[in-house]
């Protein structure tokens, strides 16, 4: 699998952004993290999404694989039960 850079846009206390870092711990695949508030304000966040023709995001997290936009948590999950993504080809470190 071609290695393609996974970013995630989250917020604090936030038990969807928790679950979706813990997934990809556990596929062992590296993300960037974007913290709300602190890495990116969200009038950042809304710029690039208008920037790349996305609806304006409402919840946390916001991922992408690559230049892929994922979604959410719920997302994800689905993401990777139709394309059975599993974090070949990926490392830590």
């Amino acid at each position: 699998m071609n290695k393609q850079e996974v970013t995630i846009y989250s917020k604090t206390h936030c038990p969807s952004c928790l679950k979706a870092k813990a997934q990809f711990d556990k596929l062992n695949v590296p993300y960037t993290e974007h913290l709300l508030g602190t890495d990116i304000q969200p009038g950042e966040l809304f710029a690039l999404f208008e920037e790349k023709g996305l609806p304006q995001p409402r919840t946390a997290p916001q991922i992408f694989i690559g230049d892929t936009y994922i979604g959410g948590w719920e997302q994800l999950c689905e993401y990777i039960e139709n394309t059975g993504f599993n974090g070949s080809g990926y490392s830590v470190g």
